[in-house]
Order: structure tokens, then C-alpha cells, then sequence
């Protein structure tokens, strides 16, 4: 249901290629040019004619009159066409002795063989990695067409939240770190972010935040205030402001949470517990994010057996921090979702599904990976 309000985007924009890693191609590339541009060679020895090392052994070497030095990648002109490696070449004054007998193109790396000019380097869709934007400088190609980053709109709330590191806390207050880190993780995930000050738990500057949100967000997290508390006010808020498709998931951790939209922008409200949000960010926020975005790429995960056993509520869809020793996933905490220390010890997590009342020790299961 989130996922059908998010429209992909069709903002464009050209970067410089040394800055377009990590960014989605809006259009082909097509080279310039060949690579390599000429017949080179691929590494230090000598430019000959290949027929003239025709019958050379290491016991019954043969002569070459004609032949040029050639150090790795300058050109080999013609009629040269391969290059003797200096291991089977010997100088004797103005003549070489070869011990090998070479075919053409050996140890010549030829025009074009990389890539041809005008072949197609990469397709629109293709995220660019830091290999590919090197390959697109070592092309000559100075800039390139991307889709533009979504642009996404973090705000925090919560009477009892501090801006990190500004004061020392009194009791019932604690530093503001969801925030950081939703805005942090819709970074990575290819976003633009940005995390608003802290508003208190009052339903009109709630209003005010996500109302000068939607100005200029394709997306808007809030965070906190998802309950069914007193001071609960971003899923009733949410459906007076637009539309509010979804309170509450049967996910553990994460259960209250929200989805709905305003000013024809995909609103979520995530819960304030820090591995709850984790959670939420993981499961919904990034593939939202992909979907806008244009993007692809998948979170890296690894298969190892289970060693303890994981308990879950039947019905429910269970996140569970593990860590990567000696081959195994071990569990780090199976509740508290306000525990942040519990992710910080453990590498991923594994999903339980609904259907199962939790996995057995030394089961192989799938590790969805931080990093």
C-alpha cells in the first residue's frame, strides 16, 4: 500500500563523472572512444614481427634485426605486432635473441579491445559504482545524466528529546538520535536528506513541521508520537491533514507504526524506540526509497546456521539482531526495542516469518547484513 503512492521520479540532472558514483543513469553512455585508443603494449619488453620469432626455443634461440623497446601501455606501431617479454629476450648489441615463439596480438593489448568507440558503456537504470565512474573519466566522458536523489524530510518529535551533546540531561529527557539516524540511512539508500529540529508533542507545530515538509520533500518521516498515548498525535493528525492507510503492523519490533500521505507526499510515522525504527527504516522506508529513487540494488546477506534458538510471537513478522561468530548467527537480544547498544553489537538481522513460532538452533538461515 506505501509502495503505490510512491511514483518514481523524473527529475533530472548531469554530474561530473568523478562525482557520479553511487547515482542512477536517467540515459544510455556510449563511448567516445576506443579503449585503448591504439595497439599497446601489455607489458615491458620488445615490439617485434611475430613471424620472425618463428621457431625460437629456450635451447635454440633466434635472431631479430627489427624490433623496438616497448615499456607497458605506449603504442606498438606497425608492422610490429606482438611484444617479446623480457624474460625470453636477450641484447647483443643491435640484435635481440627471442626463446619464444609469439602469435599475433601476443602481449598486445589492441585498439578497441576494452571497449569500442560508440559501444554502449551503460544502460540507463545502471546505479554507477566508483569502478564505473573511473571507466567513464578514462573514456574522456565528462559528465553524466542522472536521476535526481529523492528529497526526504526527517522530523523528530518528542517533549522529552535534547539535541545531542548540547547540555547535559535532566531526568526523563534523552538525546535526540533517530533522527540521525533515519536521515543518516536515507543517505545511503541514495536520498537527499535533511532532519528538522526537534518539535515538542504538540499537534499544531507537528502540523506546521510537516506542512512546511511537503514544500519541497518527495518524502516525509516522522518519528514518534505513534501510539495510542495521550500525546500520540501523528497517525490522528495524519488522517485529518491527508489520508492515513495504515496503523499499526503485525511486526516485531515495530508494531506501531503508520502510513498515509499528504499534499500527494508518502508520509511514515515511525515509532520513537530505536530498534523499532531500525526495523521500519529496514522493511518499508528503503524500498520506498528505491522505488522513487530509480534504484536497484539490493542489502548484502550471508547464510549461516543458527546457534541458539529464536523464540516469536506466531502472527507476527520478527526482526532479530544477530552477530557473525565462528561461522554462526548468534542472537543478541530478542526483545527490547529500545536496547540501541543491541544493534551496535550485532552485524544484521534475521527475519521470522508469521507463520513460524521461531527457529531452531543450528537451522541455516538468512543474515540480512548492516554493512
Amino acid at each position: 500500500m506505501l509502495l503505490e503512492h510512491c511514483m518514481p521520479l523524473h527529475r533530472t540532472e548531469s554530474l561530473p563523472a568523478s562525482q557520479s558514483a553511487g547515482r542512477v543513469l536517467s540515459e544510455d553512455i556510449l563511448s567516445p572512444v576506443s579503449l585503448p585508443a591504439f595497439d599497446r603494449a601489455a607489458m615491458d619488453g620488445y615490439a617485434v614481427r611475430s613471424a620472425d620469432t618463428a621457431g625460437g626455443r629456450p635451447h635454440a634461440p633466434v635472431f631479430i634485426e627489427d624490433f623496438l623497446p616497448a615499456r607497458t601501455g605506449q603504442p606498438v606501431p606497425p608492422p610490429y605486432d606482438a611484444v617479446l617479454m623480457l624474460e625470453d629476450a636477450e641484447l647483443r648489441g643491435r640484435t635481440l635473441q627471442s626463446t619464444a615463439q609469439l602469435h599475433a596480438g601476443k602481449n598486445v593489448s589492441r585498439e578497441g579491445e576494452d571497449i569500442a568507440a560508440g559501444e554502449r558503456v551503460f544502460s540507463a537504470g545502471h546505479c554507477l559504482r566508483i569502478p564505473d565512474a573511473a571507466l567513464l573519466m578514462a573514456l574522456g566522458v565528462k559528465e553524466a545524466a542522472v536521476w535526481q536523489r529523492p528529497k526526504v524530510t526527517v522530523i523528530p518529535t518528542g517533549g522529552e528529546l535534547v539535541e545531542a551533546g548540547t547540555r547535559p540531561l535532566s531526568p526523563g529527557e534523552a538525546y535526540e538520535i533517530n533522527g540521525l539516524m533515519a536521515r543518516l540511512y536515507a543517505e545511503r539508500w541514495g536520498a537527499e536528506a535533511q532532519r528538522t529540529q526537534i518539535v515538542p508533542d504538540d499537534e499544531a507545530l507537528i502540523r506546521e513541521a510537516v506542512a512546511a515538509a511537503s514544500l519541497d520533500s518527495d518524502f516525509i518521516i516522522i518519528i514518534g508520537g505513534t501510539s495510542v498515548g495521550e500525546k500520540d498525535y501523528a497517525p490522528s493528525m495524519l488522517a485529518e491533514m491527508g489520508e492515513l492507510f495504515v496503523h499499526g503492523v503485525r511486526l516485531q519490533p515495530g508494531k506501531p507504526t503508520a502510513f498515509g500521505s499528504f499534499a500527494e507526499r508518502p508520509v511514515v510515522c515511525l515509532p520513537g524506540y530505536p530498534v523499532a525504527m531500525l526495523s521500519d527504516l529496514y522493511l518499508f522506508v528503503r524500498p520506498a526509497l528505491q522505488k522513487i529513487g530509480r534504484r536497484s540494488d539490493r542489502l548484502p546477506r550471508t547464510r549461516v546456521p543458527l546457534k541458539r534458538k529464536i523464540p516469536s510471537r506466531p502472527g507476527y513478522l520478527s526482526l532479530v539482531r544477530v552477530a557473525i561468530r565462528e561461522g554462526k548467527a548468534e542472537p543478541i537480544m530478542i526483545a527490547g526495542a529500545g536496547i540501541l547498544s543491541s544493534v551496535a553489537r550485532a552485524d544484521g538481522f534475521v527475519v521470522v516469518p508469521e507463520e513460524r513460532e521461531g527457529l531452531e538452533a543450528g537451522e541455516m538461515v538468512n543474515v540480512t547484513l548492516f554493512e
